[in-house]
């Protein structure tokens, strides 16, 4: 019985203990994270700065009544389309490469792109695609005309080509660590049954990969939203509308003051990341079962 109560204090006192230690990273959330975010889902309902008055969800109806909005909301998605298929399949392939031909030199290529600053990468890509350029001067070379490739709708692939230079070292390594992962036991019995390179690699590398293809694919759905750093940097605050994203329209109308607008763009956002995270989790969860 004494031995009960003992291990009771003790249990009690290590539940204090993470108790006070947990409190700091809570407050700091709550602070930081939680009342903020209670105050942005407010602002959406009420009209002007620092007002109380409730207009419901009049806010909501502005906001996609606004070209502006539309044209942020599809090019943003259809960067996430186009920018995450590309940087996952072409990610899965090298790492594939560097597995197979253990081309070690290669992978020290793919991290310095990651601690290259954006303004330092975004100058470059100035001085290539921008007016009076390199690309200028080889079209003026061949009797094209010069063209600000910036400033027209090929900036969506420049956008497209720096996100993937950018980004694409961290969705190899995550790849590498997953094909790192698969036991040489499984190509060696396959080798001996006659198995080829592509069955091998059908049967056994994409199976076996697969779970850390779901998680490379939901990093790259949160990154390729962060691109609002590459845009900004090669095109400033208003930039071709093939690249005018929803984080340009969220900066735009914060330097207005008009919170309202904001507060709705960032909670639209903010349910469009979870609905589409949700609805792969519970695809994979099916996938799972539907495999078990």
């Amino acid at each position: 019985m004494g031995d009960i109560k003992r291990r009771s204090r003790l249990n009690a006192r290590e539940a204090r203990a993470g108790i006070a230690f947990l409190l700091p990273s809570l407050l700091g959330f709550c602070l930081f994270f939680a009342v903020p975010f209670v105050l942005v889902i407010g602002y959406t309902f009420t009209r002007g700065i620092g007002s109380t008055q409730f207009v419901g969800f009049q806010n909501y109806l502005d906001i996609f009544d606004s070209y502006a909005f539309r044209l942020a909301a599809w090019n943003t998605f259809r960067f996430l389309f186009v920018s995450v298929s590309l940087i996952c399949v072409t990610s899965f392939f090298i790492a594939l490469g560097l597995r197979k031909t253990k081309l070690r030199l290669l992978r020290p290529a793919l991290i310095i792109p990651l601690v290259v600053p954006v303004a330092a990468v975004s100058v470059v890509f100035q001085i290539a695609f921008a007016d009076g350029g390199v690309l200028s001067g080889l079209l003026g070379v061949f009797g094209l005309p010069a063209q600000n490739i910036i400033r027209s709708d090929g900036a969506f692939w420049v956008l497209i080509i720096f996100y993937l230079w950018k980004n694409i070292g961290y969705t190899v390594i995550l790849f590498l660590a997953g094909l790192n992962g698969i036991p040489q036991a499984y190509y060696e019995e396959a080798q001996i049954c006659g198995a080829g390179a592509w069955q091998q690699t059908r049967y056994i590398t994409i199976p076996c990969v697969a779970p850390m293809s779901f998680f490379v694919f939901i990093i790259a759905i949160i990154r390729s939203f962060s691109t609002f750093r590459e845009a900004y940097a090669l095109a400033g605050d208003y930039p071709h509308e093939s690249i005018y994203m929803l984080q340009h329209f969220m900066n735009n109308n914060f330097r207005n003051l008009n919170y309202q607008r904001l507060s709705v763009a960032a909670l639209l956002i903010f349910i469009a990341i979870f609905a589409l995270v949700f609805v792969l989790y519970r695809f994979k969860n099916r996938l799972e079962a539907h495999n078990k």
